[in-house]
């Protein structure tokens, strides 16, 4: 009987390496596929392809070299940029899991014969729906929510069982893995090395001052320029005579100004969103959602209507960002997701 092939995503870490050394012993067939994304980074692909050598080498495994630095620029860097420079916060895995590496990469692994792709993510699947990994320290569901639902019956993800010291101390059994398996975690943003506004000031200016505004638009104090500043964020910018912590509420890429508030002032109740990608059927549902990827999630109600979603939190949220993923769980099954486009409080 013919084994079943397997097409892995590589990256040259210790995730995706172990991804192809378990789905070997489990008796697929097994190749490999490496994106080169971006050339942002001094030596990056040199030093990702020198571990994927000896991976490929030990498992006696071929893999190819696919080049998405095009498409990467287009969906995943410009939408990065684009989106500060309009005053918004982006998600660019999320962007990069639903256009790369589960659209291109996916089509690129079914081309190649695959009869599934595989990668290193956190995260479960029955086939039908993705679920939360095991080690919800590790989880990364979250970033899977705007993926194509018809990709799902061909995903398998091994590494959903384990913990990542597990998956490190397998590594580590293994000479040709030792290097890999000590490397630290990759950076959440692969091509922000520093700070995200390193990236912003090769293409645009940034530091331009304006003024701090309060609540009721009284000039309180001044900044450094709007894309600085991320919803919720305490630093960086002045009020006159303050004593208590003041907030990022808001920021008008218009008029180059900051709203800042107290914290109760950072509370909302209230999401919309758009461009919804659910794997239920459901207009309305009682369910959990979480607003941003380091955030616990709340109960809420998703209401449904011409292609928005409107979210009504039962317990307040405090620093959602407009251009963050809501995304929806039925306890530890993802149920779907939508974009941030608007976020309120009522009472």
């Amino acid at each position: 009987m013919k084994k079943q092939k397997v097409i892995v995503g590589l990256s040259g870490g210790v995730d995706s390496s172990m991804t192809a050394l378990l789905l070997q012993k489990d008796g697929y067939e097994v190749e490999g596929i490496y994106m080169k994304l971006h050339s942002l980074i001094p030596h990056y692909h040199e030093k990702n392809l020198e571990a994927i050598d000896k991976v490929a080498d030990v498992l006696n495994i071929k893999y190819h070299i696919l080049d998405l630095e095009q498409s990467f620029k287009e969906d995943v860097y410009d939408y990065f940029v684009q989106s500060y420079i309009d005053g918004i916060t982006p998600n660019p895995c999320v962007k990069c899991n639903r256009t790369i590496k589960f659209g291109a990469l996916f089509k690129e692994a079914m081309r190649l014969g695959g009869d599934f792709l595989s990668t290193g993510h956190y995260a479960k699947t029955d086939g039908k729906f993705i679920y939360k990994a095991d080690d919800l320290t590790k989880d990364q569901s979250y970033f899977l929510a705007q993926i194509d639902k018809n990709v799902i019956p061909k995903l398998i993800f091994p590494m959903s069982q384990y913990t990542k010291e597990y998956i490190r101390a397998e590594a580590m059994k293994i000479e040709a893995f030792r290097e890999i398996a000590t490397k630290k975690d990759s950076q959440e943003i692969c091509f922000v090395e520093g700070i995200y506004t390193d990236i912003l000031k090769k293409h645009t200016n940034i530091d331009m001052p304006g003024n701090t505004l309060d609540i009721n638009g009284n000039v309180i104090g001044h900044h450094k320029g709007y894309m600085h500043y991320t919803i919720g964020k305490r630093k960086g910018f002045y009020v006159h005579g303050a004593h208590d912590p003041h907030f990022v509420l808001k920021q008008n890429k218009e008029d180059n100004t900051i709203v800042v508030g107290k914290r109760e002032d950072l509370a909302i109740n209230k999401v919309k969103i758009t461009e919804l990608n659910m794997f239920v059927d459901d207009k309305k549902l009682i369910c959990d959602v979480k607003l941003r990827f380091r955030s616990q999630t709340v109960k809420c109600e998703l209401t449904i209507e011409n292609n928005c979603g409107y979210v009504k939190l039962f317990d307040p949220i405090y620093g959602v960002a407009s251009g963050q993923a809501a995304v929806f769980y039925d306890d530890n099954k993802l149920l779907g997701s939508g974009w941030i486009v608007k976020t309120y409080k009522s009472e």
